[in-house]
């Protein structure tokens, strides 16, 4: 029989009800998981929010001081979803609290942020599983086996795209996102980290790297309450934004090959265009996160005019048979959370690390540490192995 776990989420946005969504279904896909998590308590400042959480969700009780939480002993594992600039504070909190830890990227507002949480767990041996849930879609970890067969051959260059609307709006509220003290960067933590662990999962280390940023809506309105996701906000006071819109940055990977990742926050018409092109000395693989279940493939012998298949993923590919019996679907976003949940909470029922890791996450804030040096210096900065 599963043993039962206490868990507690930690800021009810968007992020904190898609984890806890995950938690209440991770049994239903992983019957022999061990772990049952029970929903202990519920962390969230803004008046009313928390309550409205454990009404709909079945949280056992409320409060608006994460403090509560980590002195909670009902409480064995938190999720930390709250605003970036918290995630040192409340993860070295927990930690040290003995509580395991899932925490949303960018873990903090840089690399020191990170080594700070990832230092605090490892002193503690809880474990740590961070939010990079594109690299759970099961055609990505195809798409990484793929690439380690050799099948494509030695991989020469990748392009590595993150396009989205949410912020096109120019009447785009000015929260704590768009403030270097508490959002640290912008579309680099909250775009661009994802996908320098993709390129990282797919591809290995990287080894160098140039960046370019640009701030394309240079104001936006003060809210004049609370806001949730990327509410508008009209009539209020104008204000800076202090940190990037767009990124691109060219990559120098250990094996080497060559990369370009480019990120923006404010491409009208785009829509969560998310993706990766992995090209070889034989062949290419292709992911469209809008058609997640698919990729197209290019292998064979030909070289030139050589065809591109669409392959639809199925039972075979990471953790698509616990959702689905056959290929070509659907799977969607939460799903890939709820592959997330489970490996976390595999991680503590096992006692080893399986997914995305806090390390990862160090890693992670290094390369976009270093991406924000390149931008201001205009030169190449090389990273440590």
């Amino acid at each position: 029989m599963a043993r039962t776990l206490g868990v507690a989420v930690v800021g009810f946005g968007w992020m904190g009800r898609v984890h806890t969504q995950a938690y209440a279904r991770v049994l239903h896909h992983f019957p022999l998981l061990g772990l049952r998590p029970h929903l202990v308590t519920v962390a969230e400042e803004v008046p009313g929010r928390a309550e409205e959480a454990a009404a709909q969700f079945g949280f056992a009780s409320t409060t608006r001081d994460w403090r509560e939480v980590a002195a909670d002993p009902r409480v064995e594992a938190v999720s930390v979803t709250a605003p970036n600039f918290l995630h040192r504070e409340i993860g070295v909190a927990m930690a040290e609290a003995g509580k395991h830890l899932w925490i949303e990227k960018p873990v903090g507002l840089g690399a020191g942020d990170a080594r700070a949480v990832a230092d605090a767990a490892a002193r503690a041996g809880v474990q740590g599983t961070v939010g990079f849930n594109y690299r759970n879609a099961p055609a990505v970890e195809a798409a990484r086996e793929l690439i380690a067969s050799a099948e494509l051959g030695s991989v020469t260059h990748v392009r590595i795209r993150l396009f989205s609307d949410y912020a096109a709006h120019p009447e785009s509220a000015l929260t704590w996102r768009y403030e270097r003290e508490r959002g640290g960067s912008g579309v680099l933590g909250d775009l661009a980290s994802h996908g320098v662990d993709l390129a990282r999962y797919l591809l290995g280390d990287i080894t160098a790297l140039a960046a370019d940023t640009a701030i394309f809506l240079p104001e936006r309105a003060r809210p004049t309450g609370a806001t949730a996701g990327h509410a508008r906000a009209v009539g209020g006071a104008l204000g800076p934004v202090e940190n990037e819109d767009y990124v691109s940055c060219l990559l120098r990977f250990a094996s080497g090959a060559r990369g370009v990742l480019e990120a923006c926050r404010v491409s009208v018409g785009e829509q969560n265009a998310y993706g990766f092109e992995v090209h070889g000395t034989r062949g290419a693989v292709f992911w469209d996160f809008r058609r997640m279940n698919e990729l197209g493939v290019s292998r064979g012998t030909a070289y030139q005019d050589q065809p591109v298949s669409r392959v639809y993923v199925g039972p075979g590919a990471g953790e698509y048979g616990a959702f689905q019996p056959g290929a070509a679907n659907a799977m969607g976003y939460d799903d890939l959370k709820v592959i997330e949940c489970h490996r976390f909470l595999r991680s503590i029922a096992e006692g080893t690390s399986h997914g995305a890791t806090l390390t990862d996450a160090v890693h992670n804030a290094t390369v976009l540490d270093a991406m924000t040096r390149s931008a201001e210096s205009g030169a190449w900065v090389t990273l440590r192995p």
